[in-house]
């Protein structure tokens, strides 16, 4: 469970925070005094503070400057009733995550506390590589001893050291977010901020301001500075995850802050200068975009310095049975299931299959066939893939309707003993999580896709995404 620290001498809104909060399932400790709160940050693992920038002891960025020295990688967020310009630039200058005013609203500082928790889960959460480091039950791992992935160790212990921008390529599912990290925490910034931005997934005209900010008045809506990406991130490392799909406008700031490392707000004039490692990623042939005028040609160039592509799954499937192994165990231990070993006939039908989705989807299929599977082994006829083709195709609506009930028959009977009274609203809340899920991945994040497909509004997409923690 996730620990958020509360430092706030308001007791009522510490009250009215914790109970929100506590509500979404995580574990929130109000305290009262920057004394207070500096102890229980020394005496437990804290995932979050929400930290006020006036205490009776203590000022709040005195407060953050310690625990950062102390703790850099647990995400700090300054609330203040004095939106003053000087105090949000000093609190991003001393590694706060962000910033809210008083009075603020509860989906807006929910919305605030879960990005924090993201942002710190990356920092925290280690990425072991076998030829780097040894492989801890906490962490994430990358998988393969074949020579191709052997070759993409070599090349993550040679750049993670340096400064140096370096351009991540391989299609989706393949790791190219974890490669990411793993650069990260083997490298000289690893105790600074790590942030990765989807550029695929927020709106081409909003990802500019995400990225660097805005002053007050600078467009209808901006009614106070706001500190970009590149701000929070600075002396840190920023991942750009599908750089291929951002705008021209936006690029040109791109490789001015790679060339400069500076840049203006948007509706500003002030020179921002930002000390910033840039990784980026993209599953795009840039080559192609080059040629069709949606991306530059300069910025290829110098995103290039260094490059690293991670090869399909089908091209290295002498791993898969390791990574099987890996996902097999790691989703028995995550579901609470009892399943005691695969069956060899399982790895005889994954190695068959092409795996369109990589990794990612190999994941995905071990997970959903721990959870049908009703013995304690699992073989290859609880295996269903996710592509038509190698899985089951249907003629109409009523054969998909049937072949449902067919799988979740042999589940009815857990169901009703684990969710009980709540059968319908729990049951209807797991589908409904799952396809938005599989909207998101299928439009690869893209909010307002996600939403088309899904047939609902944007802003309920956003409610649910909030609801289900996605």
């Amino acid at each position: 469970m996730e620990r958020i620290l509360i430092v706030d001498d308001d007791l009522t809104l510490c009250h009215f925070i914790t109970k929100a909060l506590s509500q979404k399932g995580y574990q929130v400790i109000p305290c009262h005094s920057g004394r207070e709160a500096l102890d229980v940050v020394r005496g437990q693992e804290t995932d979050l503070i929400l930290l006020d920038n006036k205490l009776p002891d203590r000022n709040g960025l005195e407060i953050l400057k310690e625990i950062k020295r102390d703790h850099p990688k647990v995400s700090v967020i300054i609330m203040t009733a004095f939106g003053t310009t000087g105090t949000a630039i000093e609190a991003m200058r001393l590694g706060a995550f962000d910033y809210i005013l008083k009075p603020f609203e509860l989906d807006e500082i929910s919305e605030l506390v879960a990005k924090g928790l993201e942002a710190h889960k990356l920092m925290k959460r280690a990425v072991a590589i076998p030829a780097i480091s040894e492989y801890k039950e906490d962490s994430d791992q990358i998988i393969g001893k074949s020579k191709v992935m052997q070759e993409v160790y070599k090349l993550i212990g040679q750049v993670a050291e340096s400064d140096v921008t370096v351009l991540i390529r391989g299609e989706s599912g393949t790791g190219k977010e974890l490669v990411a990290r793993a650069i990260y925490q083997h490298s000289r910034r690893k105790d600074r901020p790590f942030l990765a931005i989807n550029c695929a997934a927020i709106p081409e005209t909003l990802l500019e301001s995400e990225l660097f900010g805005y002053e007050r008045g600078a467009f209808t809506g901006a009614n106070k500075r706001r500190i970009g990406k590149f701000e929070q991130c600075d002396k840190g490392t920023i991942l750009l995850d599908e750089i291929g799909d951002m705008s021209l406008s936006t690029q040109a700031k791109i490789l001015r802050v790679l060339q400069e490392g500076e840049f203006e707000r948007i509706g500003g004039n002030e020179t921002v200068k930002v000390d910033v490692r840039v990784l980026t990623s993209t599953n795009r042939k840039l080559e192609e975009l080059i040629k069709q005028g949606t991306f530059r040609e300069d910025l290829y160039y110098r995103l290039k310095i260094m490059s690293l592509t991670l090869p399909p799954l089908r091209e290295h499937k002498e791993d898969i049975k390791e990574l099987a192994e890996y996902f097999f165990h790691l989703y028995n231990r995550q579901l609470g299931t009892n399943v005691s070993h695969i069956d060899p006939s399982m790895f005889e039908k994954l190695v068959s299959y092409s795996w369109p989705g990589n990794v990612r989807e190999l994941a995905n299929t071990i997970n959903r066939s721990l959870i049908l599977c009703k013995g304690e082994v699992m073989d290859a006829e609880d295996i269903i893939f996710d592509v038509e083709g190698e899985a089951t195709s249907f003629a109409n609506e009523e054969e998909l309707e049937n072949t449902l009930v067919k799988m979740l028959a042999p589940l009815f009977t857990d169901i009703l003993r684990l969710w009980g009274r709540g059968l319908h609203s729990n049951l209807l809340e797991k589908i409904e999580k799952f396809i938005i899920q599989k909207a998101l991945i299928e439009t690869k994040g893209n909010q307002v896709q996600a939403a088309k497909l899904l047939g609902i509004s944007r802003n309920t997409l956003r409610n649910r995404i909030e609801k289900y923690r996605l």
